[in-house]
């Protein structure tokens, strides 16, 4: 069968409003003056994992449930103006929304609205299977609606990447996506040992890589039974906005897997996209190319073997 899309994602499609705060965490006051002010603009883990695969050349499908409202709007006008494949499926609760509280230095607290998703949400089977049949591989967001299309994404081949986010190693909700997929990545934040984390991981799944990110402090690749910290990458020009991040080193990691790189080197191709990230607005969705990170992995190779 043909394997017409790369990479297909399934689930966090939404809306973000971004709100600068002068500090984190925000002391209480009646109120506060702030610029450059609110923003609302399409854009969460889902989005930006498709966005970040398509802006380095693989072909790209997103299948999630939205909203026939002004945000499922946005959503849609977002992959409809970078040319990436959509699949909505209704959500009768509305889309997905968030607001996040951005820092001066670009570090963000983000609430999420769980009131827009009911007992009955599902993306339909058929749309799964026929979707997984012509693709590569399936990065999976830890969506309620997502759980129960894991099934049918191994039942036809793909293979399969999550993020659990911060998980803190034990909240049961995150298992079945940590025990499904053949990549996990995972943010270090919550984890008092990753290392354990990360191990136990490998143990009870069928995971052949997990990396647990850790921000400035770069990353933690385990692989081939073999625990490597990648060295976190500057960005070129000053962090305004950690957000997304974490959805860039996916993509990142990704298209060096999907290229038949070795897992190091996906992760200094993550790495790389992680820190282009951290240089966006907030109140924008960008993603690296493939001709910068090509460049930033030879600079950064080429520094490393003259020092």
């Amino acid at each position: 069968m043909s394997r017409d899309i790369d990479v297909l994602v399934l689930g966090g499609a939404g809306v973000d409003t971004i709100v600068h705060v002068p500090e984190l965490p925000l002391p209480f006051a009646d109120s506060y003056m702030i610029r450059p002010g609110i923003e609302t603009r399409a854009g969460q883990t889902g989005d930006f994992v498709a966005l970040g695969v398509h802006a380095l050349g693989l072909r790209t499908h997103h299948l999630d449930l939205i909203g026939d409202d002004h945000e499922g709007e946005l959503v849609r006008a977002l992959h409809r103006d970078r040319g990436i494949a959509l699949t909505d499926v209704l959500q009768p609760g509305g889309t997905k929304r968030a607001v996040n509280l951005v820092g001066p230095d670009g570090r963000r607290l983000s609430l999420y609205d769980e009131s827009r998703s009911r007992e009955s949400d599902r993306l339909p089977e058929e749309t799964v299977r026929a979707l997984a049949a012509a693709s590569r591989h399936a990065h999976v967001s830890i969506t309620y609606p997502c759980a129960f299309a894991l099934p049918a994404l191994r039942e036809a081949g793909v293979t399969l990447s999550t993020d659990l986010h911060d998980w803190d190693g034990a909240n049961p909700y995150h298992e079945p996506f940590a025990h499904a997929a053949d990549v996990v990545f995972l943010s270090a934040t919550a984890l008092t040992d990753p290392e354990r984390t990360m191990r136990r991981i490998v143990e009870r799944g069928r995971a052949e890589v997990v990396v647990a990110t850790a921000g400035a402090d770069g990353a933690y690749l385990l692989a081939d039974d073999e625990m490597t910290h990648i060295p976190a990458v500057a960005p070129r020009t000053p962090v305004v906005d950690t957000n997304g991040a974490g959805d860039a080193f996916a993509a990142g990691f990704l298209f060096g897997r999907l290229s038949g790189e070795p897992p190091k080197r996906c992760a200094r191709y993550g790495a790389v996209a992680g820190a282009h990230a951290c240089t966006v607005p907030s109140t924008r969705t960008d993603a690296i190319g493939r001709d910068e990170l090509f460049t930033r992995v030879a600079e950064l190779e080429s520094a490393s073997v003259t020092h």
